[in-house]
């Protein structure tokens, strides 16, 4: 009874695992496509580039890795065996793609924070092709690391294809620390100087206020508030978010890279999943948060989906209203020459009439 109960609640949490990595791959799928047409039809946002970049790496990951996670990742999603060849091949895509995603994030911070910090210095940005350059290749360098460690086992034995399981051998801390570490310190430095600058806007007085006066609204007016408020707190919530979803997808994978092999094959299935669900969750973040995205995105919803007729509205018949539409037709050019005179003849003798019943 004690194993079939055991049985059953593996089984259970195989298959509420499975549903959610569904759910993951379908929100990132939906949302990166959405949002890289959004980028691609307004080219006028300012980090474009970078967003649309973003949005190619998360969904080459949803085209590749997700799916090899959702077929021979433990437990009980490990069905269908990989040959060696396609397991090398898993470990070089899950190597490279990570550190491309994660180097892109803190590319797309550091280009928000010259925008935000410095608008007025366009010859302090290097540019995006070059930053996007230098990712790819140490996304690549990081790759190849994956086919420098020990080579998979053959088909009866468990397919051991990610990072965390023995992919790279020796030069899993190192991958760590490039993949992980070096993106965050640069995603904290930006989105922490996004925030200081914001913090001091906000504690700036307004230019051009006027003399205090000796009444009594004046007096209460210049009173502390009673709920207590962080200065910038607005201008703060993007940057908590940003720093705040990329530790809680990555820190746990990271970690999971630092630990021993055989506990981090153990928390693999879970610490890979968490860290796949970023890939969703980045549209949302670094599009619909932001207001350029979501007015350009309202602005193509509303060109597409069918437009409504407009409902008539009654006029209410005024006696001045009555006499332009009238003076109108008569200036009409479409009525004939013979025309036009009676009705300025009719207007004429009218017009004593109207004006004294006025």
């Amino acid at each position: 009874m004690a194993s079939s109960s055991g049985l059953s609640v593996t089984e259970l949490a195989g298959s509420v695992g499975f549903i959610l990595a569904v759910l993951v791959e379908v929100g990132a799928v939906l949302g990166n496509g959405t949002l890289l047409v959004v980028v691609l039809r307004t080219p006028d946002l300012q980090d474009a580039f970078y967003l649309a970049h973003l949005c190619v790496v998360d969904l080459l990951a949803a085209a590749s890795i997700m799916p090899l996670g959702l077929l021979a990742a433990p437990p009980g999603l490990g069905s269908v065996p990989l040959d060696p060849s396609s397991c090398r091949a898993a470990r070089f895509l899950s190597a490279a793609l990570l550190p491309a995603c994660t180097l892109g994030v803190a590319a797309l911070g550091l280009a928000r924070y010259r925008l935000i910090v410095h608008p007025l210095r366009p010859g302090a940005r290097p540019a995006p092709a070059l930053v996007l350059t230098a990712v790819w290749s140490a996304a690549a360098l990081l790759g190849a690391l994956s086919l420098l460690g020990p080579p998979p086992a053959p088909p009866p034995a468990p397919a051991r294809c990610s990072v965390l399981a023995g992919g790279l051998g020796p030069f899993r801390p190192l991958w760590a620390m490039l993949a992980f570490a070096l993106p965050a310190l640069l995603l904290l430095a930006a989105y922490g100087s996004i925030f200081l600058v914001a913090r001091r806007a906000a504690l700036r007085p307004p230019r051009g206020t006027r003399p205090r006066s000796d009444s009594l609204d004046s007096r209460l007016s210049f009173l502390p508030s009673l709920r207590p408020r962080l200065p910038g707190g607005k201008a703060a919530l993007a940057p908590a978010l940003a720093v705040g979803q990329f530790a809680a997808c990555w820190l746990p994978y990271a970690c999971a890279c630092l630990a021993p092999a055989a506990r981090a094959a153990a928390a693999e299935a879970a610490v890979t999943w968490v860290a796949y669900s970023a890939f969703a969750a980045h549209p949302f973040l670094y599009g619909l948060l932001q207001r350029p995205v979501r007015l350009a995105l309202g602005r193509l919803t509303r060109g597409v989906l069918p437009r409504a007729p407009k409902a008539c509205t009654p006029q209410a018949w005024d006696l001045r209203t009555l006499l332009q539409r009238l003076q109108g037709l008569c200036k009409d050019p479409a009525l004939g020459p013979s025309e036009a005179p009676e009705q300025n003849r009719e207007l004429a003798g009218q017009s004593p009439r109207v004006s004294e019943a006025t």
